[in-house]
Order: structure tokens, then C-alpha cells, then sequence
């Protein structure tokens, strides 16, 4: 029985351990124990083109530099006039300044800020030491000076800034520098997060040009607000090849040089994933282009491709189509949208048991119609498909409560001998036909769908902000008033109870401490995963008490 104490005791440290291990690693800018490995190294080093253009940093009085072209005098320097143009759709609310065609600012108007609910989520945005852009440029030689960049000031047609019922609107920009014109054409559809972006390349000088079209998402390399130590979630570039497939990178990495990623690929995306939402810029299919990541200023880091347009002669234009999804990670519409786009939703290492726990779940919300209750009906499935090896596990469990009395006799007979008090014990666990083993069956198997389930959780922007009932109006938070934490402890006190108990009077103070110890934790944890476990609890002491008492009555 010592034995089977000790072992279930010390699987819980363990894996608490490695729960608390790993959040401490993820908030610290590690790699999780419990995401992929990272992608295999190229052999070529990613590209890092040194003529995309940097803007001024934030709150900078300094005119943005230019790149350089050979044999070309430097253009000069002029005060950008500019004007941010406002779009609103159903679904977001977008400034892009003129000067650039820089997204600076977008706001997701169906999902609240996680924190200040009389606010909206908004992703690219610049205030105070945040900055998140998304900018697209040309970069290539021309006699005739630089070409249009994200720090050209662009003239903005006329038209319609809101959908007024419509299905879509376009905002429409050029620009001409270096004997090029660049158009770029916006263009926002309703209920899309979508938002199509062509670029329209016209030579307008006597010269034959060889521009290049620049993608690039810019952001600080600081933690989410509010992020905390049990709570930690990842922001970071992250990018998609059909050769090396999903490869998450960190703006550590890109400081010291070591982000090693596809360089080349005629397919994919390269993006800015966070806590539940992604942008992603991408390029247009089997064209060939360049993957670069560096760093454009202090703490301030750049993920983007390059793509050759090909030699341009006079009079001539050419047009690319290019798409940018800034919005929430919701796996279907991911799915539709790029291959691979869906592994934003980063389920870790476990994500062959999370996905399939989400499309149960995604089921039965599509009946229940609440995140919470189908958190209790998926507990209650898991449940029955565990029955046979639980019931076995507590089956055992029940035979040990039995002969309690009997290991207590052995342990004061042979109280001066170890040796034979454990041969003695082993008999008895025979002649009984005992596993000592047999009440970890419980525990062992649960863990996996109990760790499947927290990465769900934290993943899943279907359950954010969803409530269940009364005080619980977010299960991806920890429960406000720590109700389910409580009932936690109180059920897994009952379990204690149930159990066989130790004959070692420092182990059962130990036992009964735990539920206290672990209470405590999840006053952290998502309540979504406190309300799994507290349900677990309830089903596993109806199951136990059952079976307990059929042993005892037997006996």
C-alpha cells in the first residue's frame, strides 16, 4: 500500500513539477517542453535584404532613411505630409496612413480586449512602446532614384470608407518615386479578415526597372500586457513552407542572430502570432520568393519576404495580388484560408490528443450552446471511455482500504525489520490479489487528456471570453472568486477519504495536505480546466464510493 501511496504521490509532484517548469520557461522567452521541436536547419541563411527600407522609430523627429541604390544621388529628405484613412467594416476598424500605405492600427470590433471589456482588441497599433505594422514596399535599382517604399507618401483617391451595406470597399493609393508608379489597391470584404492587398507596377521612365515587392510585419519584442507566470502565452514571428512546414521563431532568436527558418520558397506565409490572433501576409502561390527575419532597431524586430517582380520595361505594368488575414485564430476559417495556417493555433506537443478533444468539444457546443456545459459533457465522455481502466483502478484501490488493518498488523510486527515487513506486505498482496499499482490507473489516465485540454484552452479563441454560469463569464481566466478551486479541494479531501489510508502517519498528513497545495494552484489555472477536473472529481467519487462499498459488503 506504501508503495502505491508513494507512487501516486510522487506522479503528482512530478507532473506538477513539469507544469510549473514549463511556465516558467515559456514566460521567460524558452522553448515550452510541450511545443514542437524546432524545425530542422537550413543549410542557407535566411535572407536579410539590406536595401528594405527602416522608418523613424516611434516619437522620432528623425526624417526615415532610404535605401541606397548604386549609382544613384540620395533622394532628399522631405517632410512627410500624410493622412491616415480610416475603413470600417463589420468586422474591423483600420487606419492605414497615406504615408507608406503603413497599416498602423487595426481593430477587431467582434471581440472585446481580454482585460477592459469596454474595449476593443486592436493588433497593429503604435502607442507608446508598442509597435505593430504591417508595410509593403518596392526595393530594386533605378537610375532614376528610389523606388516607392513604405516611407513614400502615397495620394489617396476618393471613395467610399465604410461598407454602407455594400459587400466590400476599396481603398485605393499611389505613389511615383524613382520612375515608377505603385498603386496599391485595399480592399476589405464584409464579415472577411481578409484584406487583399494588389500591388500595381507601372514603369513610367525610359528605363527597363527590376523592382522587387517587400512584405513585412514589424513588431516590439515585449511581453503581452498582463501577462503573467502561470498565465504566460507566446508572441512572435512565425512562418509556413510546404518544405519545412510550421516554424515558430522568437525576437530573442532575431536579436542574437540565430533565427534559422526557410529562406526560399514559391509557397506559404510568413506572420505575427499572439495569445489567440494572428496577421499573416500571403504572397501570392508558386511565386518565388526570399524569407527574412532581422532587426530593424532596439527592440524592435521584422519578419517578411521578397518577391522579384521580374524586369519592367517602359510603359509597361505588372500586378501582384497579395492577401493579409489579421484576425482571430479560428481553426476552420484558418484551414480555408492557407495550408498551414491553422497551425498558428499552437496546441503543442500534445496536439495529436488536443485536436481531436476540440472537435469533440466543437460537436457538442454546436448542440449545448455553452463552453462550460460542454467542458461537463466532454468530462462526462471521457469519463466512460476510461470506465474500464478506472474502475480496475479503483477496484484495486477498494481491495487495499479492505486489508488496511492487516498491513497495519504487519508494519507493528515486523515494525524493527524492514525486509520482512516488505516480504510480508508482498504476500499479502498476493494471497489478496492485490496490484499495488493498480490505483495510479486513475491519475496516469487522465494527465494526458487533462494536459490536452489546458493547451486547448489557452488556444482556442472560440472559448475566449466565453461564460458558463454566474461568476464564471470567461473559462480562459482563473475563476475571480475561486469557487472551483474550493469545491476542488473539497473533492479531492472526499477522495482522500476514500482511499485506503497510509499507514505512515507522515504520509497521511501528506495525502490530506495535497488538495490545499493544488487548490492553491488553480487559483492560476484557466477555470474551464478547474471545472474539468472538479467534475472528474465528482464522477470519480460516485464511481469510487460504489465500488468501495461493494468490497466492504463482500467482506
Amino acid at each position: 500500500m506504501e508503495l502505491n501511496k508513494r507512487t501516486i504521490l510522487w506522479i503528482v509532484f512530478a507532473i506538477s513539477l513539469i507544469v510549473l517548469w514549463n511556465n516558467w520557461m515559456v514566460a521567460n522567452g524558452k522553448q515550452s517542453l510541450f511545443s514542437p521541436a524546432p524545425p530542422a536547419k537550413v543549410a542557407q541563411q535566411p535572407a536579410k535584404p539590406s536595401d528594405v527600407p527602416v522608418a523613424a522609430q516611434p516619437g522620432s523627429t528623425a526624417v526615415p532613411g532610404t535605401p541606397a541604390v548604386a549609382g544613384a544621388a540620395p533622394a532628399a529628405p522631405a517632410a512627410p505630409v500624410s493622412q491616415i484613412v480610416t475603413i470600417t467594416t463589420d468586422v474591423v476598424k483600420v487606419n492605414i496612413d497615406s504615408a507608406g500605405g503603413v497599416i498602423k492600427r487595426l481593430e477587431l470590433l467582434h471581440y472585446p480586449d481580454h482585460f477592459d471589456k469596454t474595449k476593443n482588441q486592436v493588433l497593429f497599433d503604435v502607442s507608446g512602446n508598442n509597435v505593430y505594422l504591417g508595410q509593403t514596399g518596392l526595393i530594386g535599382n533605378s537610375a532614376a532614384g528610389v523606388l516607392p517604399n513604405h516611407n513614400t507618401v502615397f495620394t489617396v483617391r476618393p471613395g467610399v470608407r465604410t461598407l454602407n451595406g455594400g459587400n466590400q470597399v476599396q481603398l485605393v493609393m499611389d505613389a511615383e518615386q524613382g520612375g515608377v508608379r505603385l498603386t496599391k489597391t485595399f480592399t476589405f470584404r464584409k464579415g472577411d479578415y481578409v484584406v487583399g492587398i494588389r500591388h500595381d507596377v507601372t514603369n513610367v521612365g525610359a528605363a527597363p526597372v527590376q523592382p522587387s515587392l517587400y512584405l513585412q510585419l514589424q513588431h516590439d519584442g515585449n511581453k503581452p500586457a498582463n501577462d503573467s507566470w502561470f498565465m504566460s502565452s507566446y508572441t512572435g514571428p512565425t512562418l509556413y513552407t510546404d518544405a519545412d512546414k510550421y516554424q515558430k521563431l522568437t525576437f530573442e532568436e532575431i536579436e542574437k542572430n540565430k533565427a534559422e527558418h526557410s529562406a526560399k520558397a514559391d509557397n506559404g506565409w510568413v506572420a505575427i502570432s499572439q495569445h489567440f490572433f494572428v496577421s499573416a501576409f500571403i504572397p501570392a502561390d508558386k511565386v518565388q520568393r526570399d524569407i527574412y527575419t532581422k532587426k530593424i532597431a532596439t527592440n524592435l524586430y521584422a519578419i517578411g519576404t521578397v518577391q522579384p517582380l521580374g524586369t519592367v520595361a517602359p510603359g509597361a505594368t505588372v500586378s501582384t495580388d497579395t492577401r493579409l488575414y489579421s484576425g482571430p485564430q479560428d481553426e476552420k476559417t484558418l484551414e480555408g484560408i492557407a495550408p498551414g495556417l491553422e497551425l498558428v493555433k499552437d496546441y503543442g506537443m500534445l496536439t495529436v490528443i488536443a485536436k481531436p478533444i476540440f472537435w469533440v468539444m466543437d460537436q457538442l457546443h454546436s448542440l449545448l450552446g455553452n463552453w462550460g456545459w460542454t467542458i461537463v459533457a466532454l468530462t462526462i465522455l471521457i469519463k466512460l471511455a476510461f470506465f474500464p481502466l478506472s474502475a480496475a483502478g479503483y477496484r484495486s484501490m477498494a481491495k487495499m482500504r479492505v486489508v488496511t488493518p492487516k498491513m497495519q498488523a504487519i508494519r507493528e510486527r515486523y515494525k524493527n525489520d524492514p525486509m520482512k515487513m516488505q516480504q510480508a506486505t508482498m504476500e499479502l498482496y498476493k494471497a489478496e490479489k492485490i496490484n499495488p499499482l493498480g490505483g495510479c490507473l486513475p491519475i496516469l489516465v487522465q494527465m494526458p487528456v487533462f494536459f490536452a485540454l489546458y493547451w486547448v484552452l489557452q488556444a482556442s479563441v472560440e472559448m475566449r471570453g466565453a461564460p458558463w454560469i454566474g461568476w464564471i463569464q470567461d473559462l480562459t481566466q482563473p475563476d475571480p472568486y475561486f469557487i472551483l478551486p474550493i469545491l476542488y479541494a473539497v473533492s479531492m479531501y472526499i477522495t482522500t477519504k476514500l482511499n485506503p489510508q497510509p499507514t505512515d502517519p507522515v504520509q497521511a498528513k501528506m495525502m490530506l495536505f495535497m488538495p490545499l497545495a493544488f487548490s492553491v494552484i488553480f487559483f492560476f489555472f484557466p477555470s474551464g480546466l478547474v471545472l474539468y477536473w472538479v467534475v472528474n472529481n465528482i464522477l470519480s467519487i460516485a464511481q469510487q464510493w460504489v465500488i468501495t462499498k461493494k468490497f466492504e459488503g463482500a467482506k
